[in-house]
């Protein structure tokens, strides 16, 4: 059963509107000069409102040790999504799951991923000065061959449209979307709902 991630939430009507639609975990970007930063105490509001069994996932880039683990408990953040050259030393020292993002620009980019020793790893596709949320996609295929390292999540440039071809292509662990449920900049409960019923659908296929 592939997942979904419904990534760079700002708000509570955008994390319901997840939730709504079936989403297995919503992400919080908390890298300051990202566009879809949202501050902690905002955060924390977002994730006492969720559910049970919907994943909180932290977005970190390249941020302290004792701040990550701050906004973790804060927050009550379920796993990390460490998204920057943060090394396999870096990952290991946190007491809850770590996602690792990769930023692929070629094979060699999915190369000894085993050596973080993450719970899962998110394929983002490479865009130089981006950290993710491009709206880019990747040669998927490397995802099949990064998957020898551990679980994969797919991530870069899914739609609605494309997802179903991108889960046949890499079948992966989860799917993970930002600009492509966005409308004008801001999450889309359409694009939201229509994204994760493909995904369903995909999934209800695979059953029969």
């Amino acid at each position: 059963m592939v997942r979904v991630k419904i990534c760079g939430i700002r708000g509570l009507e955008e994390a319901l509107a997840a939730v709504d639609a079936g989403a297995d975990a919503i992400g919080l970007n908390f890298w300051r000069p990202g566009r879809r930063y949202v501050p902690p105490e905002i955060a924390r509001a977002i994730a006492r409102a969720l559910p049970p069994f919907v994943a909180r996932v932290g977005v970190f880039v390249d941020e302290e040790p004792e701040t990550i683990r701050a906004i973790a408990a804060l927050c009550g953040l379920d796993a990390l999504q460490l998204h920057g050259s943060e090394s396999p030393e870096f990952c290991r020292q946190f007491d809850r799951p770590v996602i690792k993002g990769v930023k692929v620009r070629s094979a060699q980019s999915v190369d000894g991923l085993a050596r973080f020793g993450a719970a899962a790893l998110l394929l983002d596709a490479h865009v130089p000065g981006e950290m993710g949320g491009t709206g880019r996609t990747f040669d998927w295929s490397l995802a099949v061959r990064a998957k020898e390292a551990g679980p994969v999540i797919l991530s870069g440039g899914l739609t609605p449209e494309n997802v179903e071809e991108a889960i046949r292509a890499a079948v992966p662990y989860a799917v993970d979307v930002a600009s492509g449920v966005e409308t004008d900049g801001r999450k889309d409960p359409v694009k939201i709902r229509a994204f994760v019923t493909r995904v369903q659908a995909w999934n209800a296929a695979e059953v029969r």
